[in-house]
C-alpha cells in the first residue's frame, strides 16, 4: 500500500521542448530580415575579406598556371609582380607581404564578427529571457545563433569568392595581355575559390561562437529586468 501511494505522488517528467530544423532556419532567417542593417554590415566586412583572399589566391593559381605553360618565359614577369619560385617544388606563391595581408584582412574580419554578435546578443537579452521562459533549451539558443551565422557565411563568403576571382581574372587580362591567359585551366581557380568560401564559413561560425555561447547560458530571471 505505502508503494502504492509512492507510485501515485511520484511527479510525472515533462517531455523537453523539441525546435525542429526547419522552424529553427525560419526563425534564424527572420531573426537577419529583423536586423538587416546589422547582418549588412556584418555580411559586408566579411564580402571585402573573402574577395582579398580570393583575389590572391586567384592570382597565385593564375600565376602557376601561367609558368606551367611557358615555363621560364613568364618568370621575370611573375617575380616582377611580387610571387615568390619555390626551386624545391618548382611552384610559384605568394609573396610573404600578401600572406601578411590576408591574415590580417582575416583577423579583423574575426573580430567585427565577434563584435557584431555581442551587440546582437545584447539587443536579444529580453528575446532570448522570453525564449527561455517558455522552455527553449540552451542548445537551442545555440543552434539559432549558429544557424544565422551559416547562412551568413554561406551568402557573403560566395559573393566575396565570385568578386575575388572576377576581380584577378579581370586584372590579369590586362596585366598579361602580351600572354594568352585565356588558356590556362579554370579548375585551379574555381578550387581555390572554393577554399576562400569554406573559410569564409568557418570564420563566419567561429566568430559567432563565444557570443552564441554566451547568450545560450543566460538566465532568464536576470535577462528579463528592466535595467537589461
Amino acid at each position: 500500500m505505502p508503494g502504492r501511494i509512492k507510485r501515485r505522488l511520484k511527479p510525472k517528467i515533462s517531455r523537453q521542448i523539441v525546435l525542429p530544423w526547419k522552424k529553427s532556419v525560419e526563425m534564424a532567417i527572420n531573426s537577419l530580415r529583423l536586423r538587416f542593417f546589422r547582418s549588412l554590415i556584418t555580411t559586408f566586412s566579411l564580402v571585402l575579406a573573402i574577395a582579398f583572399l580570393s583575389f590572391t589566391l586567384s592570382n597565385t593559381a593564375i600565376a602557376r598556371e601561367l609558368y606551367r605553360i611557358y615555363g621560364d618565359t613568364a618568370l621575370p614577369l611573375l617575380i616582377k609582380d611580387g610571387y615568390v619560385m619555390d626551386q624545391a617544388r618548382s611552384a610559384i606563391n605568394a609573396g610573404p607581404k600578401d600572406i601578411w595581408l590576408i591574415v590580417l584582412s582575416l583577423l579583423v574580419c574575426t573580430v567585427g564578427i565577434v563584435n557584431a554578435q555581442l551587440m546582437s546578443v545584447t539587443e536579444r537579452f529580453r528575446e532570448i529571457g522570453i525564449m527561455k521562459c517558455l522552455g527553449a533549451l540552451d542548445r537551442i539558443i545555440l543552434r539559432l545563433f549558429l544557424i544565422e551565422a551559416l547562412i551568413l557565411g554561406v551568402l557573403g563568403a560566395g559573393a566575396g569568392g565570385i568578386l575575388g576571382l572576377s576581380a584577378a581574372w579581370t586584372g590579369s587580362l590586362i596585366h598579361f595581355e602580351d600572354l594568352a591567359i585565356t588558356r590556362i585551366s579554370l579548375i585551379p581557380l574555381l578550387t581555390q575559390v572554393f577554399w576562400a568560401w569554406g573559410t569564409g564559413i568557418g570564420l563566419s561560425v567561429l566568430g559567432v561562437l563565444y557570443p552564441a555561447i554566451l547568450a545560450a547560458k543566460l538566465q532568464p530571471v536576470i535577462v528579463m529586468k528592466e535595467e537589461y
